[in-house]
C-alpha cells in the first residue's frame, strides 16, 4: 500500500502523483496535514492563511464528492508519518509526495525521509508544479550554467514547450484505488475545529474559462491598467496548487492571442528554476550588507500612512482584501526598499501574511527584483516614481478614490500628488536610494 500526502497540490485532478499511483496498481491512503509551522504567528487569521485553509476545505469536499477517503491530521509532518507507518505495521511500502523547493520544505522532507527509512519503505518525490522538467530542460539547452536573465530563459522555454509538450492528465481521484481503512489519530494529531470551520474555496475553472474567452486578448496591452482591466483571479488557486498549471497552459495555448499571458506562466517557472539553481536565492540578505537600511518608515508603509496616494491605496486594498494588482506590488515594494530604504525581508514577510495568493518562491523573486539584489534584478538606479506611474496607468485616479475615499473629491490633476506631510520627498529619496544601493551592491561577499 502507498501513502500519498497532499501539500501544495490541493486538487483532485491532473496530479503527477495520481498518474504514478495509477501505474502502481496498488491501494493508497491519502493524507493532508495541517502543518502548524506554516500557520504559525497567527497566519491562520491572515489572508494568506485563510486562502490556504479554504482550499484545504475545498480539497476535503472534492474527496467527499468523489466518494473517496482523505485523512487529515495536525502536527509536524514527520511525526504524523511516523504514527501512520507504525499504526499500519509494515503495510505501507512507499510514501509519495510532490517536491517543493523552499528551505523549510527541503528540511521537512529530509525529516520525513528519515522516518520512512526507519520503516524500510520507499520515499518518492515527484515534481508537479513546474511546466518544464528541469533536468530535461538543462539537457535541451546544453548550457553548463543556468540562465540568469529571464529574456534568454523565456526564449528557450518557449522552444522547449513546443518540442516537449506537458499536457494535463485525465486521471482524477475517482480513478484511484483509495483505501477505505480508517485511522484513529490520537488527540495530539487531531485538527483544531477552528482550522476547518471555513467556507471551502470555489472551483477555479469557471474563472479560467471566462478569462480566456473574454479578457486574454487584451492582457498584453492592458494588464497594467489596474483599475479598469480585470485579471484572471487565478493566482490564489495557483499558489496552493488548487488549479493545474498544465491545464492553464493547455487551455491558454488554444485561446486567441495567449502569448503575453503564457509569458507570465513562464515567469513563474523561471522563479522556481532560480530557486533550484541560484545558490543564494533564499539567503541574499546574508550576502549583501544591508546595514545602511532601517525599519524607520516600515510601520507607516504597512498602515498605508505614507502620504503617497497610490502607495496608500494599494496597501489599503492589500490589508483589507489580500489582493493587490501586480503593477502595484512592484511599485509598493520598490517604494519600501528604495525610497524608504527598508530591508526587503521586512516587506517580504509582510506580504507573506497579507497576500491572498502568497507563494514563497514567487514572492521572494519579486522582492529581490525590486530591491536590485540577485542574478535577475532591476538595476540599482531604477526607482519607479509612484506619482508618474499612477498618472500613467490610472489617469483619472479612480483606484485611489475607491481605496482612499477621503480623496475622492480631488481633481484628477491633484489626486496623484503626495499629500502634505508625506514621509519622504520623492526626488530626494530617489537620489539617496541610488547612492545607498550602489554601496550595498558593492558589499556583496564573494562566493
Amino acid at each position: 500500500m502507498k501513502l500519498f500526502i497532499h501539500r501544495k497540490d490541493l486538487r483532485t485532478e491532473d496530479l503527477h502523483a495520481f498518474d504514478y499511483l495509477q501505474n502502481q496498481e496498488d491501494e493508497s491512503l491519502h493524507l493532508f496535514i495541517y502543518d502548524p509551522f506554516l500557520l504559525r504567528q497567527g497566519r491562520d487569521k491572515e489572508h494568506s492563511g485563510i486562502n490556504f485553509l479554504r482550499h484545504a476545505a475545498g480539497l476535503a469536499r472534492q474527496y467527499r464528492e468523489a466518494g473517496k477517503l482523505l485523512h487529515v491530521a495536525h502536527g509536524k509532518p514527520a511525526e504524523v508519518v511516523d504514527y501512520i507507518l507504525g499504526h499500519m505495521e509494515g503495510n505501507i511500502d512507499e510514501v509519495v509526495v510532490h517536491r517543493d523547493m523552499t528551505p523549510y520544505a527541503i528540511e521537512r522532507d529530509r525529516s520525513i525521509r528519515k522516518v520512512v527509512d526507519q520503516y524500510q519503505a520507499k520515499f518518492t518525490q515527484l515534481t508537479d508544479h513546474l511546466l518544464i522538467d528541469l533536468p530535461r530542460f538543462a539537457d535541451f539547452t546544453g548550457k553548463s550554467e543556468p540562465y540568469k536573465v529571464f529574456a534568454a530563459f523565456h526564449r528557450r522555454w518557449v522552444e522547449f514547450m513546443n518540442e516537449f509538450p506537458n499536457p494535463p492528465s485525465v486521471i482524477t481521484v475517482a480513478d484511484l484505488k483509495i483505501s477505505k481503512l480508517s485511522i484513529e489519530f490520537p488527540d495530539s494529531f487531531r485538527v483544531p475545529a477552528a482550522l476547518m470551520d471555513v467556507e471551502p474555496a470555489e472551483e477555479p475553472y469557471g474563472l479560467l474559462d471566462a478569462f480566456l474567452k473574454e479578457r486574454i486578448v487584451e492582457y498584453g496591452e492592458h494588464r497594467d491598467e489596474y483599475e479598469t482591466y480585470e485579471p484572471s483571479h487565478l493566482s490564489s488557486y495557483v499558489a496552493v496548487g488548487a488549479i493545474s498549471i498544465r491545464r492553464m497552459y493547455d487551455a491558454a495555448y488554444r485561446a486567441e492571442q495567449p502569448d503575453e499571458w503564457i509569458r507570465q506562466l513562464c515567469f513563474r517557472d523561471f522563479y522556481l528554476y532560480r530557486a533550484v539553481y541560484e545558490s543564494h536565492y533564499f539567503t541574499y540578505e546574508k550576502v549583501y550588507d544591508l546595514s545602511p537600511l532601517s525599519d524607520y518608515h516600515f510601520e507607516r508603509w504597512c498602515k498605508a500612512e505614507t502620504g503617497i496616494p497610490i502607495i496608500d491605496a494599494a496597501m489599503t486594498e492589500l490589508n483589507e482584501t489580500g489582493r493587490m494588482p501586480n503593477r502595484l506590488r512592484i511599485l509598493t515594494a520598490m517604494f519600501l526598499t528604495k525610497n524608504l530604504q527598508c530591508p526587503f525581508p521586512l516587506g517580504e514577510a509582510y506580504f507573506r501574511r497579507k497576500l491572498l495568493d502568497y507563494d514563497n518562491i514567487q514572492n521572494r523573486g519579486n522582492w529581490l527584483w525590486c530591491a536590485s539584489l540577485g542574478e535577475n534584478a532591476a538595476p540599482y538606479f531604477r526607482v519607479n516614481n509612484p506619482v508618474t506611474q499612477s498618472e500613467k496607468y490610472d489617469p483619472q485616479g479612480d483606484y485611489i478614490r475607491k481605496w482612499l475615499p477621503d480623496l475622492k473629491d480631488l481633481h484628477s490633476k491633484h489626486i496623484h500628488q503626495p499629500r502634505e506631510g508625506a514621509i519622504v520627498d520623492l526626488k530626494a529619496s530617489r537620489q539617496a536610494a541610488i547612492e545607498v544601493y550602489k554601496q550595498i551592491l558593492a558589499s556583496r561577499q564573494k562566493d
